[in-house]
């Protein structure tokens, strides 16, 4: 469903998303990146999918570029070097030809990323601080942030062998994460304009504060959470969102409507 540009603020769609925003700000300051994997999956539901892309693309720049400053004591700035140079390289490849999955892919995608968080530690020994595995992490995460949208999960796999605790785990992650949905909105931006679904965009303004607010609230929760609740839900929520896309998407395929 696209928004045209004079509809009013207090329309239902515009409702759900902005509380998804909220919503999913706060989970994604929590736990990293369960938050931009639900809100990926309702703003596909509700608008075109370039639209969706930009829209989702801007709200998680602007949640995790806050989540950054607030955590940016933490941040191991070696990991963030590396991964700039591969998300750089990759961005060059993907602007160069445009890509759209179709919105029942889109969904089976979305729902098949999250079982990367159950590949055992010792099939991939990653580690994201260092050089060749650090360019790798931003060529892989850029790429598939990109064709679906969110990259949460597999940017995780770099992180389970990194020496830290979890704040400097999510603040790293979170800068990241800027760069990726930076090039996802440069792929996006121009089949989204050219479809006419430019009247969309005003939501971005009015979703940001609150992006802010969730990412600032759920810092603090982040602070009394113990490392072993941290990890243990995340996995959790992931791995249940996934599988709730995945259906979704076949129900789709097969003639459903969403």
């Amino acid at each position: 469903m696209a928004l045209p540009a004079g509809d009013s603020i207090c329309d239902m769609t515009s409702i759900i998303i902005l509380f998804a925003v909220l919503a999913t700000a706060f989970l994604s300051a929590v736990f990293g990146m369960a938050g931009g994997l639900i809100l990926m999956g309702v703003l596909a539901a509700l608008l075109p999918v370039p639209a969706a892309m930009v829209m989702h693309g801007a709200v998680q720049s602007v949640s995790n570029g806050w989540r950054a400053v607030l955590l940016r004591r933490y941040i191991l700035w070696k990991s963030i070097g590396w991964y700039l140079i591969g998300s750089a390289g990759v961005a060059l490849i993907l602007l160069s030809f445009t890509f759209i999955l179709p919105r029942p892919w889109l969904f089976i995608v979305l729902g098949l990323v999250p079982l990367i968080v159950w590949v055992p530690r010792s099939v991939f020994a990653l580690d994201a601080t260092k050089p060749g595995q650090g360019i790798a992490c931003g060529v892989s995460v850029t790429g598939l942030n990109v064709i679906a949208g969110v990259s949460g999960p597999l940017l995780d796999t770099f992180y389970q062998n990194v020496e830290a605790d979890r704040r400097s785990i999510v603040a790293t992650k979170a800068a990241t994460q800027v760069a990726a949905h930076g090039v996802k909105i440069a792929y996006y931006i121009a089949p989204a304009l050219a479809a006419g679904e430019g009247g969309s965009f005003w939501l971005i303004a009015a979703a940001i504060p609150l992006s802010v607010i969730g990412t600032t609230l759920g810092a603090k929760m982040l602070d009394r959470m113990s490392e072993d609740v941290f990890r243990r839900w995340t996995k959790r929520l992931v791995t249940g969102i996934g599988a709730y896309y995945f259906v979704q998407g076949l129900w789709l395929l097969n003639g459903g409507t969403g």
